[in-house]
């Protein structure tokens, strides 16, 4: 059937408008206000709504029901309706009862950062335990708020997208409260059982003797493309905040036939949900158990700063200890002169490199396999003639510093993983060179 140009448009899906909303605390900078709302932006515009304006409010003292004064929120309302926008968003967490008070007062859905959040999670879920955590996480936002009155927008993704719908009447609210306690505990219940699984897979991984280099940073700083650029894996790149949550592994030959696995995390975010811990637990729970952390920084943000400080606290408060660490600054190209220089004196050890052009590739290898090398101890391993099969697998896991052939058998001196270094000396009985420690 034919269909015209008008009718055709008229079947593209018109994305919500949305307006932003930040709030500047006492004692911050406005530029720190303003980077957080031009972040809350680039989250809105990932859960797929227009951006139609923002405000950056001055916060002075903070009103237990609506935040701010409730002339500065109809203030800010008012001027959401005249762009026509259909949902207000805010960069501080609401409780449930100041989203009612703020929603009251207008047509308009409001919703904050850590909702966008979760929608944004429910939606890139691609695993069965991601998807278990971001659904528990998204039971636990909303039961408290079940007496919310606006159906929230309906972002098209079935029964994990989207945000909640209008609940009535008192007998409606303490059944619908019934059916997500008992939901929640299904979903603990069946995420115990699947993060058995995961650990029962993790260990039978982690018999063979490769060092795991764990990269992590900021969303969007661009691990996933570092990734396939070093292992040409196939794993999703795209410019966008979270394009990926799930951890993507994959093996990788450093130079002198060390192997490692490279693995891929979930970007970080400031003022990251506490729902949403447990969660990034379970993605980032390669870093730690790694052996190395690779972070990678976008240099071309101007937060930069900012993304350094919020990665160390993720890890920190996800209980990821000190581990040798490899800082990269990536996107380097992008910078200017006067900023590469700034940059350098803030980072003195980082690594300058850009993906994109290949500019400081070699150089990230080399301080990679410097970097494995390093924590690796020196052996020395007298292989029995007739014994090639060992030879091999040492070529393989480790560093041969020297091999050497004589009577008595193959002599060869390697540095060996740490991770596995007991299992080695157990079956070759190895020892340290004399002389020689590590």
């Amino acid at each position: 059937m034919f269909v015209s140009e008008s009718q055709d448009k008229s079947l593209t899906p018109v994305p919500p408008k949305a307006y932003l909303v930040s709030f500047l605390h006492p004692g911050e900078s406005p530029e720190e206000a303003l980077s957080l709302l031009t972040e809350l932006g680039e989250l809105v515009r990932t859960q797929g709504l227009e951006v139609v304006g923002s405000q950056l409010a001055r916060l002075r003292h903070p009103e237990p029901g609506t935040i701010l004064g409730k002339g500065k929120v109809q203030e800010i309302l008012e001027e959401a309706k005249s762009l026509g926008a259909e949902v207000v968003v805010t960069d501080d967490v609401l409780s449930p009862s100041q989203q009612r008070n703020w929603e009251k007062m207008s047509s308009l859905a409001v919703i904050d950062r850590q909702e966008v959040i979760l929608d944004i999670f429910a939606g890139r879920a691609h695993t069965r335990e991601a998807w278990l955590q971001v659904q528990l996480a998204k039971m636990n936002y909303e039961l408290p708020r079940l007496v919310r009155k606006w159906k929230h927008l309906n972002r098209q993704r079935g029964a994990s997208g989207g945000l909640g719908g209008r609940m009535q009447g008192e007998q409606q609210l303490e059944l619908d409260a019934r059916r997500i306690r008992i939901r929640i505990q299904m979903l603990r219940e069946e995420l115990a059982t699947v993060r058995r699984q995961r650990e029962v897979q993790r260990r039978r991984r982690l018999v063979k003797p490769v060092p795991v280099v764990a990269i992590v940073g900021y969303t969007n700083a661009g691990k996933s493309s570092l990734l396939h650029a070093l292992t040409q894996a196939d794993v999703l790149v795209e410019d966008k905040l979270f394009a990926t949550l799930d951890p993507t592994v994959r093996r990788y030959l450093l130079p002198g036939g060390q192997e490692v696995l490279l693995a891929d995390t979930v970007g970080f975010v400031r003022k990251l949900p506490h729902l949403l811990i447990d969660a990034f637990k379970s993605t980032l729970e390669e870093t730690r158990l790694s052996d190395y952390v690779l972070e990678l920084l976008d240099a071309s943000d101007p937060a930069v700063l900012e993304h350094h400080d919020t990665t160390m606290g993720v890890l920190a408060e996800i209980g990821v200890g000190p581990k040798p660490t490899l800082l990269v600054l990536n996107k380097w190209d992008l910078v200017s002169e006067e900023r590469q220089r700034e940059l350098l004196a803030a980072f003195p050890e980082a690594l300058p490199l850009s993906v994109l052009t290949g500019e400081g590739m070699s150089r990230l290898v080399g301080r990679l396999t410097e970097l494995v090398k390093a924590l690796m101890p020196r052996r020395h391993y007298l292989i029995p003639h007739g014994g090639q099969g060992v030879v091999g697998q040492i070529r393989k896991y480790c560093f041969v510093e020297a091999e050497e052939y004589r009577e008595d058998g193959v002599h060869l001196t390697a540095r060996v993983p740490l991770n596995h270094l007991e299992r080695w000396e157990a079956y070759l009985c190895g020892a340290p060179p004399e002389g020689e420690g590590r």
